[in-house]
């Protein structure tokens, strides 16, 4: 560990080398503030997401695959988003986060572009790329077993069972802005278009297989803190009792009673049929409980994830999940209640690589679309496009990956698709990223976590569902506007160091930055209070904001949401007549932040170290005064 592979492709080599100076790791750490620091070092962040010149980055952080600290079993990816064009990190869970620390190894940095397609080997401090011509144009659990089943004859059959996977699909292959990494057949680094970013530099695969395991610097209080951090998610009813027994998709009744659970591409905020695609609906009726406990994340002692089948044709197939997001996705934003559908459709994107969210996000703009007659019927050659239509969610699928016919356009994502058909306004978008399932009308908080999130329409950049909803630390009223600007900064400061870790964000529900600084510490040796725990999140969300202003001009024009949500009143439920009082928030959040106009000052960058990024701003003419 404490290595760096350096992935050159035009040049067909792999480069080792150290990690950054504990000067440098103490303010990034490692996962998405490391990807952000190397982002910001290497990239002009002007790069086109598809040249040679942008970076594809996978990152472990200090707690990865240390044994005992829960849910460390993730990995993050980093890029500049050929959805988005911000700098963007997504995360996977499964296993080769840890896989990776064994083999030797904190990240990889994939950069230019290679002029055949090919795969990179990881074992044991050892790395080199492999030829994947053969590997080009298959599946993700087709070029998952392949590479296994050739390695074989290298390290023998038992060994090559467990060699863990990263791959791309035919989506990232033909560059959908929509197309995922996928872990091991299943889990995902779903958002922002990251497979086809590796699609471009026809990089296909990470295969991974190590023996090593981290060290801690301090034992005792490792053993401490893991034993509070165990006993605390035991007491939590989320982390002990929901998420186990029902998965992500214990949410869909919860949010759908809230009023906020956005329906056929949030015109409302209830969905009457909503149970019928529920966690309680899947545990019952499609679990397949044998296989459950091979599909949790390694290191996870809450167990969320889920693996269904499906038996009743024309929907027959298994896998993992699905997910409370792909749920919403393919159901209620498609006006569909069919749980088999459903979950074909969520199989499908795991071997195609292709993000659930914005897939069936972006289904559920065309739906709306073809009813408001904006789509040439040529376009769908037969297929029937209405709220409701199972049978499309598959076919679309399949259209988006290998951007065939209206596939073309999907592949491009929910705001070109509207804009290219006249409707840029039917976009549920921030940033050019496809909103997920929460209807901010009725929770004003995640309204403004929406619209200041640096990588686009997210949750998980601050998940202010958590207190407004389900009173995590505390219940506070969601319809109000006071004080949700604080609970942001901070919800979004904590998680950008969570995400640095790399660790779930699930944890949260059980215990927050005072505990997880004492496992950093006892991990790393570097004695970090919460202070400067929460401090470093700042420090990376700050960075990440000033990429963006470089890339795009990022800043207040774009901390905004779709006119749907601002302007037409919810129109049902227990969120009736409200939309979302962004005005109200926003200069608070900006003042608590220490932006101007959502751009960070010269004083605010100094006091966390960032001077080099305001002499960048200010050369641009881009430091606000």
């Amino acid at each position: 560990m404490g290595k760096v592979l350096r992935v050159k492709l035009s040049q067909g080599k792999v480069v080792e080398e150290p990690l950054p100076p504990e000067s440098i790791l103490r303010k990034w750490v490692g996962g998405r503030g490391l990807g952000v620091y190397y982002m910001l070092k290497e990239v002009n962040p002007k790069v086109d997401p598809f040249s040679p010149a942008n970076k594809a980055i996978v990152a472990t952080g200090p707690l990865t695959g240390v044994t005992g600290i829960p849910s460390s079993g993730r990995w993050a990816s980093v890029t500049k988003s050929p959805l988005t064009y911000t700098v963007h990190d997504s995360h996977s869970g499964g296993r080769c986060g840890p896989e990776l620390k064994f083999a030797g190894y904190d990240a990889v940095i994939i950069e230019e572009i290679s002029e055949a397609p090919v795969y990179l080997w990881v074992h044991d401090g050892k790395a080199e790329l492999r030829d994947a011509k053969h590997l080009w144009g298959k599946d993700t659990h087709t070029t998952t077993d392949t590479i296994r089943e050739e390695l074989a004859a290298e390290v023998g059959k038992d060994e090559a069972k467990e060699i863990k996977v990263i791959t791309i699909g035919p989506a990232g292959e033909n560059l959908s802005r929509i197309a995922c990494l996928i872990d091991s057949k299943s889990r995902a680094a779903g958002r922002g278009g990251h497979g086809a970013v590796w699609g471009s530099k026809g990089f296909k695969a990470i295969a991974i297989r190590g023996h090593a395991r981290p060290k801690v610097a301090n034992e005792e209080k490792f053993r401490e803190v893991v034993a509070k951090s165990m006993e605390l998610l035991k007491r939590s009813p989320i982390t002990s009792e929901a998420l186990p027994k029902f998965g992500t998709a214990v949410l869909v009744n919860i949010i759908n009673a809230h009023g906020i659970y956005p329906t056929r591409n949030f015109r409302t905020g209830v969905f009457p049929t909503a149970d019928r695609t529920s966690g309680e609906r899947i545990a019952s009726e499609i679990m397949d409980w044998k296989l459950w406990r091979e599909e949790i994340c390694w290191g996870c002692p809450i167990g969320c994830a889920r693996y269904s089948r499906i038996e009743k044709p024309p929907f027959t197939g298994e896998g993992g999940g699905p997910e409370y997001e792909t749920v919403w996705a393919f159901g209620a934003q498609t006006g569909t209640d069919d749980l088999a559908a459903i979950s074909k459709a969520n199989y499908l994107c795991n071997e195609l690589g292709l993000d659930t969210i914005s897939m069936g996000h972006v289904i559920g703009t065309l739906m709306e679309l073809v009813e408001l007659g904006k789509i040439p019927p040529e376009k769908l050659r037969g297929l029937k496009v209405t709220w409701g239509s199972g049978e499309s969610l598959v076919e679309l699928a399949w259209r988006t990956a290998y951007r065939s016919g209206i596939g073309d356009d999907l592949a491009e994502g929910a705001l070109r698709l509207a804009q290219k058909y006249g409707a840029p306004e039917l976009a549920m978008v921030v940033r050019g990223q496809e909103l997920p399932a929460y209807d901010p009308r009725g929770a004003q908080g995640h309204g403004l976590a929406y619209a200041t999130s640096n990588r686009g329409g997210c949750h998980l950049r601050a998940y202010i569902i958590a207190p407004e909803v389900l009173g995590v630390p505390e219940l506070v009223d969601r319809f109000a506007t006071t004080g949700k600007a604080k609970w942001v900064k901070h919800f979004q400061d904590v998680f950008a160091t969570l995400d640095s870790l790399v660790v779930c964000k699930f944890v949260v529900f059980a215990y927050w930055a005072d505990t997880l600084a004492a496992q950093l510490s006892a991990v790393t040796g570097w004695d970090v209070s919460p202070t400067e725990f929460e401090k470093i999140g700042e420090r990376v969300y700050n960075a990440e904001r000033v990429f963006n202003i470089l890339s795009f001009g990022d800043g207040e024009d774009y901390d905004t949401l779709p006119k749907r949500l601002l302007e037409e009143p919810m129109p049902e439920g227990p969120a009736k007549g409200h939309v979302v009082r962004l005005k109200e928030m926003l200069q608070d959040y900006y003042a608590v932040r220490g932006w101007v106009k959502g751009r960070p000052t010269r004083a605010k960058l100094e006091e966390l170290d960032l001077r080099w990024l305001a002499d960048r701003l200010e050369e641009e003419g881009l430091l606000p005064q």
